[in-house]
């Protein structure tokens, strides 16, 4: 059955569906206009809407621009159909297939985030009181632990993590390029451009050094105490790698696995579905000292060259705390430009480093951090984005 055959009142209804089902694309986040919608509501007129494959290949086609935006369209796709009871009385619905029963998949959570929004006919009273309330609910997100909120919160806390952008701190390099500003004679240049005035050196060039973003090396506690803190910042280091390219990060908890090409995926939802399937220990036990190991030996030199910026979250509740655990960060901490340790437990005001993991780390870091709240986060940011100091490299003795 086409459009065409449907009477006035169901074709009006059967466009507003389509709008709807083309914001709640746009508030999952895909990139729909209304130059979609009139080509979907053109294509839609020339099929049988009768049919929902039809109807699925049809819109597919004209809304999904991107290979990574298929699978949320399919979930929005099979949500639609079974909460909105238009669609049941004028499309000829089938049941869903047994994958819709099954666990989510990535990408899920945001489709059901944007289906459940209030409906756009809301007064604009209503609205702004509601835009009252949420600054002040932002105001206590931005204070509250993360161990402490609610799974509302969380999502809220996920949402404004994702937004979050780090500045580019500039590292200068040994390698220099052309400019105009620079302190460096470019004697090459400028003698060949003084063979176009018979050898009178007219125009002197320069140089200057050029200047690039510090890589930035994570090394993320996934132990049962440390899981939901590592979960917000994998989503924080998911918006930096998405900006900053040279982004790696490591899991450890009985073992180091890293990571990096898992969180490059650009939804943030697949790519900790990702890192979740890539790693075995999650939430279980802690061997710093041995992930540190694991590290030093086979990463180090790999991530660590060009003078990166380590980012240790973990509580150092280390189990086997001995001489050892001393030796890797010593061994790290002469490895990297500067290493910051973001501990959760500083959000006790009364918190002492009594526990002997804690005792042994604490000596070879640069900057000892909480990293509990939203709020810990963005001065997070803000240290990152201040100037870094000069790097003496020390030479590091091969372990025998």
């Amino acid at each position: 059955m086409a459009i065409n055959h449907l009477a006035p009142e169901q074709t009006e209804q059967f466009a507003d569906n389509i709008v709807g089902f083309a914001r709640a694309l746009r508030a999952a986040g895909m990139p729909v206009g209304p130059g979609a919608v009139i080509d979907a509501m053109s294509a839609l007129q020339v099929i049988d809407i009768g049919n929902r494959a039809d109807v699925f290949t049809t819109l597919e086609a004209i809304f999904v621009k991107r290979h990574e935006h298929a699978l949320i369209f399919k979930q929005a796709f099979n949500l639609f159909f079974r909460a909105s009871e238009e669609w049941k009385h004028m499309l000829d619905s089938v049941p869903l297939p047994d994958e819709a029963k099954k666990k989510p998949q990535a990408g899920s959570r945001r489709v059901q985030e944007a289906m459940s929004q209030p409906r756009m006919t809301e007064t604009p009273q209503h609205q702004e009181q509601d835009l009252r309330l949420s600054v002040s609910d932002r105001e206590i997100l931005q204070k509250k632990d993360f161990a402490q909120m609610s799974a509302a919160e969380i999502a809220e806390a996920l949402r404004a993590v994702e937004r979050m952008r780090l500045p580019q701190a500039e590292l200068l390099t040994r390698r220099q390029r052309p400019d105009a500003r620079g302190l460096r004679l470019d004697l090459r240049r400028t003698l060949r451009a003084s063979l176009r005035t018979g050898g009178d050196i007219v125009d002197i060039h320069r140089l200057g050094r050029i200047e690039k973003p510090a890589p930035i090396v994570a090394l993320l506690d996934i132990s049962g105490s440390m899981s939901e803190y590592t979960r917000l910042f994998l989503h924080f280091l998911h918006a930096v790698g998405d900006a900053r390219k040279r982004v790696s990060v490591f899991l450890f908890g009985t073992r180091l696995t890293n990571v990096t090409r898992a969180l490059r995926q650009r939804d943030p939802d697949e790519a900790l579905a990702s890192c979740s399937a890539s790693v075995e220990d999650w939430a279980g036990g802690t061997r710093i000292s041995a992930s540190l190991h694991n590290f030093n030996k086979l990463w180090a030199r790999r991530v660590l060259s060009q003078g990166a910026i380590v980012l240790l979250i973990s509580d150092g509740l280390e189990r086997e705390a001995d001489s050892k655990l001393a030796f890797e960060m010593d061994r790290l901490h002469r490895s990297c430009r500067r290493l910051i340790w973001l501990n959760p437990l500083l959000r006790f005001g009364g918190f002492e480093a009594k526990a002997q993991g804690i005792k042994m780390m604490l000596p070879h870091v640069d900057e000892f951090r909480p990293v509990h709240n939203l709020s810990s986060i963005q001065e997070l940011i803000t240290t990152l984005s201040r100037p870094l100091p000069p790097h003496h490299r020390n030479l590091i003795r091969s372990a025998a």
